[in-house]
């Protein structure tokens, strides 16, 4: 599972986020202001959803190469399991392109 170092980092990382995002607001005109709340709620979507799809995919893979030691035959459901979890960071670049 996720050590807790990792999400020492990861809580870390959304806290100087969010003095990032507090300075850049309390700097900017109007306009500016709504692009950079945009542009930030873009890379943020996009990060988490490429951080679980990493976690997804390194979970379904290791379950996938142990059980295809037992049983070759499944190798594609193996693989498409991995694949829905690939399908959740392309639906997060959607989701960044829609943003921004």
């Amino acid at each position: 599972m996720v050590s807790r170092r990792v999400i020492r980092v990861l809580v870390i990382a959304m806290i100087a986020l969010s003095l990032v995002a507090l300075i850049v607001h309390a700097q900017a005109t109007d306009q500016a202001q709504v692009e950079a709340a945009r542009a930030l709620a873009a890379g943020i979507g996009f990060g988490l959803a490429a951080l679980g799809a990493g976690i997804g995919i390194g979970i379904a893979g290791a379950a996938s190469v142990s059980a295809l030691v037992e049983r070759r035959e499944l190798f594609a459901l193996y693989l498409v399991f991995v694949a829905l979890a690939e399908a959740i960071a392309i639906y997060g670049l959607v989701v960044l392109f829609i943003l921004y």
